[in-house]
């Protein structure tokens, strides 16, 4: 069994594989955990989920946090007894990366390539994920990574209007019931829901009409992803396509290795 790791900004998802299934996942909070509190937190949950430890053959991470890189590999070892597959540069990817600079292509937005292009094989892709950061990525039915884009996320875009004003408060993100609030509340709801939706609706379409001909499908993925799901922005919504991303890269470098 294969337990892949998505490090992001604020929380990290964790899922166990059976071959291709992903058969548990679970989150851990803290960022400024120890190994030891790494390694106890992943051995808990897994018994939690009814799954042996031992069972656990591989562990592969996909971090875009550098600082817990070291941590997240020391926990590894110490409790599994197992070397990592880091998702960075020089990994097998199955992707042609038309960026610039390859190396600097974040390891999440690579995995969501992957396991985008495997899930909907020969198709022009739009991937967006709403997480910390909202990104846009466009990938070819060729698998040519073209690039895209970044964009404040939900959240940091709340925290913003909350920390940089005198009296706008935090709220919860959540669907508005209507486009015009009557609170301040409603407002500042309404306003982060449709500045993204609108966003997102329209960056896609460009990406669309300018690099496939309008012949694309637009998934979905990340925490937020769900809270657009009835809003007709997305063809498909994953949200676990970073952990698929993640442990399919795994198992095309393993396979690599052994030859």
């Amino acid at each position: 069994m294969l337990l892949a790791l998505d490090v992001g900004n604020t929380q990290i998802f964790a899922g166990v594989f059976r071959e291709e299934k992903l058969v548990a996942r679970f989150r851990a909070t803290s960022r400024s955990a120890t190994s030891d509190e790494f390694g106890t937190f992943f051995r808990n949950a897994l018994r939690e989920n009814d799954i042996d430890r031992r069972a656990i053959d591989d562990v592969a991470i996909c971090s875009v946090v550098p600082d817990l890189l070291y941590t997240l590999h020391q926990m590894s070892a110490k409790y599994f007894g197992i070397e990592p597959f880091l998702l960075q540069g020089g990994a097998r990817t199955g992707l042609n990366i038309k960026y610039k600079n390859p190396q600097e292509v974040g390891a999440d937005r690579i995995a969501n390539s992957i396991a985008a292009g495997a899930m909907f094989p020969e198709r022009n892709l739009v991937i967006v994920d709403l997480g910390t950061a909202t990104t846009f990525c466009a990938v070819t039915a060729k698998k040519e990574y073209l690039g895209g884009l970044i964009m404040p996320g939900l959240r940091i875009s709340m925290e913003a209007l909350a920390s940089r004003t005198a009296k706008l408060p935090r709220v919860e993100i959540v669907r508005p019931h209507e486009l015009v609030g009557k609170t301040t509340v409603d407002s500042i709801q309404s306003g982060l829901y449709h500045s993204n939706l609108l966003a997102i609706e329209g960056i896609a379409a460009r990406i669309k009409k300018g690099y496939f001909s309008g012949d694309a499908l637009v998934i979905g993925t990340g925490g937020f992803s769900k809270l657009f799901g009835d809003a007709g922005l997305f063809d498909h919504i994953v949200p676990d396509l970073v952990l698929h991303g993640t442990a399919m890269a795994a198992r095309m470098n393993k396979e690599r290795a052994k030859k």
